[in-house]
């Protein structure tokens, strides 16, 4: 949700930042896991009835989302992790603020380098093409790494040098001396 609050930002005052590192941005729901307008309806109305139940289940993906298992069991006993389902209010929310963001990715007109995972199942590659493809932006590189998941940074760890020595190499070039 990283991705998502960042170009949120950037729409509001797009002279905050000189440029963003993006990894796996939510910049749409996938059309598979839309909910249908009718089940969309349904879920606004209950939404101002009962906003804060906790009905939404959230699956563990972790096991396919990170392929470092010390990385995993950190993150899996990190206290503060959310583990318990979603209040409904914010899975509404969650599909809200990505449908706007897909509505407006011509918006986005900061310099960008938006890195994602090939078999990424979170956030699916063709949404980081679409915000290459849609943003207004003359300064945006698009990486997808071919084999890697979500987290980019819970890979193998010559997987984790490659990204970051992208994103050392588009800094770089960006940087003023």
């Amino acid at each position: 949700m990283g991705g998502a609050v960042a170009i949120n930002m950037h729409r509001k005052d797009p002279s905050y930042w000189d440029g963003a590192i993006l990894m796996a941005p939510l910049c749409k729901i996938a059309d598979e896991m839309k909910p249908g307008r009718i089940l969309l309806g349904a879920l606004e109305m209950v939404c101002r009835i009962v906003p804060t139940w906790k009905v939404i289940p959230t699956k563990d993906i972790l096991d396919k989302v990170c392929k470092d298992p010390d990385l995993r069991e950190q993150i899996r006993s990190n206290e503060y992790i959310h583990k318990e389902n979603i209040p409904l209010k914010t899975g509404h929310q969650l599909l809200v603020a990505a449908a706007d963001i897909e509505n407006n990715l011509h918006q986005v007109t900061i310099p960008f380098l938006v890195l994602h995972g090939g078999d990424d199942i979170v956030t699916n590659p063709s949404v980081s093409k679409l915000l290459y493809e849609k943003a207004s932006s003359h300064d945006k590189t698009l990486k997808i790494y071919p084999g890697m998941w979500h987290a980019l940074t819970g890979e193998a760890p010559e997987d984790v040098e490659l990204v970051f020595s992208d994103v050392i190499y588009w800094l770089d070039q960006r940087s003023s001396s």
